[in-house]
Protein backbone atom coordinates (compact mmCIF):
# COMPACT_ATOMS: atom_id res chain seq x y z
CA UNK A 1 0.00 0.00 0.00
CA UNK A 2 2.93 2.32 0.68
CA UNK A 3 4.11 2.00 -2.91
CA UNK A 4 0.58 2.66 -4.19
CA UNK A 5 0.34 5.89 -2.19
CA UNK A 6 3.79 7.00 -3.31
CA UNK A 7 3.18 6.04 -6.96
CA UNK A 8 -0.24 7.70 -7.19
CA UNK A 9 1.10 10.72 -5.30
CA UNK A 10 3.98 11.09 -7.74
CA UNK A 11 1.65 10.56 -10.72
CA UNK A 12 -0.85 13.12 -9.43
CA UNK A 13 2.00 15.55 -8.76
CA UNK A 14 3.43 15.16 -12.25
CA UNK A 15 -0.01 15.56 -13.84
CA UNK A 16 -0.74 18.62 -11.69
CA UNK A 17 2.37 20.33 -13.05
CA UNK A 18 1.47 19.37 -16.63
CA UNK A 19 -2.16 20.48 -16.21
CA UNK A 20 -1.08 23.69 -14.49
CA UNK A 21 1.24 24.57 -17.35
CA UNK A 22 -1.45 23.59 -19.87
CA UNK A 23 -3.94 25.84 -18.11
CA UNK A 24 -1.55 28.76 -17.79
CA UNK A 25 -0.44 28.65 -21.41
CA UNK A 26 -2.73 26.73 -23.76
CA UNK A 27 -6.04 27.43 -22.05
CA UNK A 28 -5.46 31.01 -20.94
CA UNK A 29 -6.87 32.44 -24.17
CA UNK A 30 -9.70 29.90 -24.48
CA UNK A 31 -11.21 30.01 -21.00
CA UNK A 32 -13.09 32.72 -19.17
CA UNK A 33 -11.56 34.10 -15.98
CA UNK A 34 -14.01 32.01 -13.94
CA UNK A 35 -13.27 28.84 -15.90
CA UNK A 36 -9.54 29.35 -15.54
CA UNK A 37 -9.95 29.92 -11.78
CA UNK A 38 -11.93 26.66 -11.50
CA UNK A 39 -9.31 24.79 -13.51
CA UNK A 40 -6.57 26.19 -11.26
CA UNK A 41 -8.52 25.08 -8.18
CA UNK A 42 -8.55 21.53 -9.51
CA UNK A 43 -4.80 21.68 -10.14
CA UNK A 44 -4.07 23.17 -6.72
CA UNK A 45 -6.09 20.55 -4.82
CA UNK A 46 -4.54 17.80 -6.91
CA UNK A 47 -1.02 19.02 -6.13
CA UNK A 48 -1.71 19.42 -2.40
CA UNK A 49 -3.00 15.88 -2.15
CA UNK A 50 -0.22 14.48 -4.35
CA UNK A 51 2.29 15.81 -1.85
CA UNK A 52 0.21 14.46 1.02
CA UNK A 53 0.09 10.97 -0.51
CA UNK A 54 3.86 10.89 -0.94
CA UNK A 55 4.40 12.12 2.63
CA UNK A 56 1.95 9.55 4.02
CA UNK A 57 3.68 6.84 2.03
CA UNK A 58 7.01 7.74 3.63
CA UNK A 59 5.69 8.22 7.16
CA UNK A 60 3.05 5.56 7.71
CA UNK A 61 3.06 1.81 7.18
CA UNK A 62 -0.40 2.05 5.60
CA UNK A 63 -1.23 -1.39 6.94
CA UNK A 64 -4.25 -0.68 9.14
CA UNK A 65 -7.76 -0.36 7.77
CA UNK A 66 -7.83 3.25 8.96
CA UNK A 67 -4.66 4.15 7.05
CA UNK A 68 -5.72 2.27 3.92
CA UNK A 69 -9.16 3.87 3.89
CA UNK A 70 -7.59 7.29 4.39
CA UNK A 71 -5.34 6.80 1.36
CA UNK A 72 -8.22 5.44 -0.73
CA UNK A 73 -10.28 8.51 0.16
CA UNK A 74 -7.47 10.82 -0.94
CA UNK A 75 -6.79 8.93 -4.18
CA UNK A 76 -10.43 8.63 -5.22
CA UNK A 77 -11.32 12.06 -3.86
CA UNK A 78 -8.66 13.79 -5.96
CA UNK A 79 -9.70 11.86 -9.03
CA UNK A 80 -13.38 12.70 -8.65
CA UNK A 81 -12.84 16.30 -7.48
CA UNK A 82 -10.07 17.58 -9.72
CA UNK A 83 -10.75 15.56 -12.83
CA UNK A 84 -14.46 16.38 -12.80
CA UNK A 85 -13.53 20.08 -12.62
CA UNK A 86 -11.23 19.62 -15.61
CA UNK A 87 -14.02 17.89 -17.50
CA UNK A 88 -16.61 20.54 -16.62
CA UNK A 89 -14.32 23.43 -17.56
CA UNK A 90 -13.03 21.92 -20.79
CA UNK A 91 -16.51 20.75 -21.74
CA UNK A 92 -17.97 24.21 -21.17
CA UNK A 93 -15.15 25.80 -23.17
CA UNK A 94 -16.05 23.55 -26.11
CA UNK A 95 -19.78 24.14 -25.70
CA UNK A 96 -20.43 20.63 -24.41
CA UNK A 97 -22.89 19.97 -21.62
CA UNK A 98 -21.36 17.43 -19.30
CA UNK A 99 -23.92 17.83 -16.54
CA UNK A 100 -23.31 14.35 -15.17
CA UNK A 101 -19.95 15.64 -13.86
CA UNK A 102 -21.63 18.34 -11.73
CA UNK A 103 -22.52 16.01 -8.83
CA UNK A 104 -19.17 14.22 -9.07
CA UNK A 105 -17.15 17.21 -7.83
CA UNK A 106 -18.79 17.45 -4.38
CA UNK A 107 -18.55 13.67 -3.95
CA UNK A 108 -14.81 13.97 -4.56
CA UNK A 109 -14.64 16.88 -2.13
CA UNK A 110 -16.50 14.86 0.48
CA UNK A 111 -14.01 12.00 0.10
CA UNK A 112 -11.17 14.48 0.60
CA UNK A 113 -12.83 15.76 3.77
CA UNK A 114 -13.30 12.19 5.00
CA UNK A 115 -9.64 11.45 4.26
CA UNK A 116 -8.55 14.46 6.31
CA UNK A 117 -10.97 13.44 9.06
CA UNK A 118 -9.44 9.97 9.14
CA UNK A 119 -5.97 11.49 9.31
CA UNK A 120 -7.08 13.71 12.20
CA UNK A 121 -8.64 10.70 13.93
CA UNK A 122 -5.38 8.73 13.50
CA UNK A 123 -3.61 11.46 15.49
CA UNK A 124 -6.31 11.91 18.14
CA UNK A 125 -6.67 8.20 18.86
CA UNK A 126 -3.02 8.18 19.95
CA UNK A 127 -3.80 10.73 22.70
CA UNK A 128 -6.82 8.93 24.11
Amino acid sequence: MVLVAQFIGALYGMLAIIFGAFGAHALKKRLTVEQLASFETGVRYQLYHAILLVVLGFNLNLETALEKNMVYCFILGVFLFSFSIYGLVLGAAKGLKVRFLGPVTPIGGLLLVIGWGLLLYSFVKEWV
